[in-house]
């Protein structure tokens, strides 16, 4: 065969296996996508729309907060175009994660399971109703990971996926999938005026958040009452941080009578470690206290100049 045939079906069969991998996700994936539409007072208009995917075969359905904020009524349309009535049952606007209760039950659900770390350049599939069009694919890439989103009440949403699969009002709540059909993580946002950058919230914060909202419908985290920023250290303080750490966490702000003023944090200590956590940056603060149930003590490893401090500190939960 000559090199130019050779070439052209060397790129057919190249073509081939992507839409085979595009097709076959979102064959697994799209019978547990739906459209949301959202009524914030009763009447037959909605108020507003988006997406969702049923993640229990009793009707729940993970959505963004943002999607379903002030809903006094939510309808459900599958992909069969069966409709179901539902409720938000848990809210978690720190997250941009809601969840709703549908009537019936649902055959087809998706799994929240972590998997291997997405990697930047790996496929990233894309389903909602972006600008009310059911059932819509788009595709793109992994173009970036551990991003940081704020949340609609100032806490940082951290380890946020960044992907080039377009995204458009509608696709919020809706899923972002690898090629074999694994969740990846739940769409959120897309940065304004980009051309498709989109951000979707990492599945283990999905999975962590829907534990939380089944069990008592809002998410209880631990609060110390401080702002911190990133500090990078360098010569001789440098040393005073565990082997291969070069940054902690620095408190700018102490609030009264928080948990952090109890316990005697000033401004300007040092936050090396909680527990055996590194602090290396502000979201890694965010991310050791996610696994930390308020009213249980904990140690924090502190710089107070150039004295090393070991502080107990019992964390109240965040005021909403």
């Amino acid at each position: 065969m000559p090199d130019g045939q050779e070439t052209a079906a060397h790129d057919a069969e190249l073509l081939d296996a992507y839409s085979r991998a595009v097709v076959g996700a979102v064959e697994r994936v799209l019978p547990t996508v739906v459209s949301l539409r959202v009524h914030q007072r009763r009447g037959p208009l909605p108020s507003g729309q988006g997406s969702g995917l049923v993640v229990a075969p009793d009707g729940y359905v993970l959505t963004n907060s943002h999607v379903v904020q002030r809903a006094q009524q939510v309808v459900a349309v599958f992909h069969d175009g069966a409709e179901a009535t539902g409720r938000v049952v848990g809210d978690d606007p720190a997250s941009d994660l809601a969840l709703v209760r549908v009537s019936g039950d649902t055959a087809a659900h998706a799994t929240l399971a972590s998997g291997p770390k997405p990697r930047p350049g790996q496929l990233a599939i894309a389903i909602g109703n972006p600008l009310g069009f059911d059932a819509t694919v788009s595709a793109g890439v992994i173009s970036a990971l551990g991003r940081s989103l704020s949340g609609a009440r100032g806490q940082l949403i951290d380890e946020v996926i960044q992907h080039t699969a377009p995204l458009n009002p509608g696709n919020s709540g809706g899923p972002l999938v690898a090629s074999g059909g694994r969740v990846l993580g739940i769409n959120t946002a897309m940065a304004g005026r980009s051309q498709a950058i989109g951000f979707a919230i990492p599945v283990e914060t999905a999975a962590w958040v829907l534990g939380e909202l089944l069990a008592r419908g809002r998410v209880r985290r631990a609060y110390l009452g401080v702002a911190v920023q990133t500090r990078p250290l360098s010569g001789r303080r440098a040393g005073l941080l565990p082997p291969g750490q070069r940054a902690c966490c620095e408190v700018m702000h102490v609030g009264d009578g928080t948990p952090a003023a109890r316990a005697g944090l000033r401004p300007g200590d040092l936050l090396v470690a909680l527990e055996h956590a590194p602090l290396t940056h502000a979201a890694a603060l965010h991310r050791a206290l996610r696994h930390v149930a308020p009213g249980t003590g904990v140690r924090l490893h502190v710089l107070r100049g150039q004295e090393p401090l070991q502080i107990e500190i019992v964390p109240s939960e965040a005021p909403e």
